[in-house]
């Protein structure tokens, strides 16, 4: 789809608006033939996120779910009611991936797992043969990013990352006025994401519930560490390392990924962080509060470049998210939804120092603000993003965020979490495609 095309029909409200004619997917090949697919992780995000859009978009783009795989019994028992109630198709229940894939039923796969086995999930999935919408963050190492990309380079498989804004009419728009050039040069970025909420990433009910005898630990814990069985790990592992980076994977990944593709640059420089656990103590590993700054810029001209500005904390919301572009003439805002002249050079100033005034325009970009809930239910981004998977797994083009869009991101993520955890300025080796943290490869 054209970017221009994009933003003039994509720019939708709610999933109760939206409509679109079946018959222009009567003329792709293969569109009568039905698309099989199956849910890996009955999460909360499939289950709030995925589904809504997929139930409104099944039957006219003929896309059926017909299975779920998740290692606890529970969920997969709650899977199979909940799809079977809200999409009306039968659901197939699978222990673990190996069973699933050994059916050879399924065609596509929504993955929504713990946020270290995406990369190993996606792997699993494009060597069966399936199509893939993959939640980020895709990879919590380099070794499972590099390992994903290759897997992914070397099959002809359609994977979507989940991360949405590359599916906003608002950002594409954003992106075509930064690429025109008639925004000047990006000089730094500030990104935001605050909220004040005691039970983010906290099952605490569940993990009362979960017995060892009702998973397959070993397999959960794939190329991890070895590790006794822990509730906690399994159900909140948002807040323990190495199973999620938490604030950077969670959160720094999507807005740090339209960094990469306003800019056209795959990745930072250098990145270092700050923070810790300062209002949560309750046994968490992965920081309550944290900022990290990285700086970006073509590698063979350190004297060109920006500033990106992260910060993140769980003990108070004020501020909520941010995402702001700032050049020398002015700002584009992504809160807003504006771009605007403030802070630019005015004709003043220009004047006394013989230059000419570089003044952004005042517009309004057209598009939804973002959803940013703990359960985003149907938001219009994620409703678009997935429709954009389903219609390039008919089509066989390349979807909106596609796997290179994932490793950006992966690096950018890595090297947060790397300079947080060893206090150390981090890079990146272009040779060796590896994040260092001073002069060691960061693992774990």
């Amino acid at each position: 789809m054209k970017r221009r095309d994009f933003i003039q029909k994509s720019a939708v409200a709610s999933l109760g608006t939206f409509a679109f004619s079946p018959k222009s997917y009567s003329k792709i090949i293969g569109a009568n033939d039905r698309v099989r697919v199956a849910c890996v992780g009955f999460s909360d995000r499939h289950r709030s996120s995925h589904v809504p859009p997929f139930k409104v978009l099944q039957k006219e783009m003929n896309f059926e779910m017909v299975g779920v795989s998740d290692l606890w019994n529970r969920r997969r028992e709650e899977g199979k009611a909940y799809l079977e109630s809200q999409l009306g198709s039968k659901i197939t229940t699978y222990r673990n991936n190996d069973e699933l894939y050994a059916a050879k039923g399924v065609d596509a796969v929504f993955i929504s797992t713990a946020d270290f086995q995406h990369a190993l999930h996606t792997i699993e999935a494009v060597k069966a043969g399936c199509d893939v919408y993959a939640e980020k963050p895709l990879a919590e190492t380099m070794e499972d990013a590099r390992a994903v990309l290759k897997a992914v380079k070397e099959s002809s498989k359609i994977v979507q990352i989940g991360s949405q804004r590359r599916s906003g009419a608002n950002y594409w728009a954003a992106d075509e006025f930064i690429k025109s050039g008639k925004f000047g040069d990006i000089k730094m970025v500030e990104l935001m994401w605050n909220v004040n909420q005691p039970g983010r990433w906290r099952r605490v009910n569940l993990c009362k519930d979960l017995k060892e005898s009702d998973i397959d630990w070993n397999r959960f814990l794939m190329n991890r560490p070895k590790d006794s069985f822990d509730p906690r790990k399994y159900l909140e592992y948002r807040l323990f390392w190495p199973y999620s980076s938490g604030i950077p994977g969670q959160w720094m990944s999507h807005q740090i990924d339209t960094v990469h593709w306003f800019s056209g640059l795959a990745h930072p420089r250098s990145a270092v962080s700050n923070g810790g656990i300062y209002q949560w103590n309750d046994g968490r590993k992965n920081a309550d509060t944290m900022t990290t700054v990285f700086d970006y810029g073509p590698a063979d001209q350190p004297n060109k470049g920006f500033q990106v500005s992260f910060t993140s904390r769980f003990s108070n919301g004020a501020g909520g998210t941010k995402e702001i572009y700032y050049s020398n003439g002015g700002e584009l805002n992504l809160d807003t939804n504006m771009i605007s002249p403030n802070g630019g050079l005015s004709e003043g100033d220009a004047r006394g120092m013989g230059m000419q005034a570089n003044l952004l325009p005042t517009l309004k970009i057209e598009g939804p603000k973002v959803e940013t809930g703990s359960n985003t239910g149907g938001d219009s981004l994620t409703f678009e993003h997935i429709k954009n998977w389903m219609q390039c797994v008919r089509s066989r083009k390349t979807p909106n965020a596609p796997i290179e869009a994932g490793y950006q991101h992966s690096i950018a993520t890595i090297m947060a979490n790397a300079a947080y955890r060893t206090g150390e300025r981090v890079t990146f080796n272009e040779k060796t495609q590896e994040v260092m943290a001073g002069s060691k490869v960061f693992k774990y």
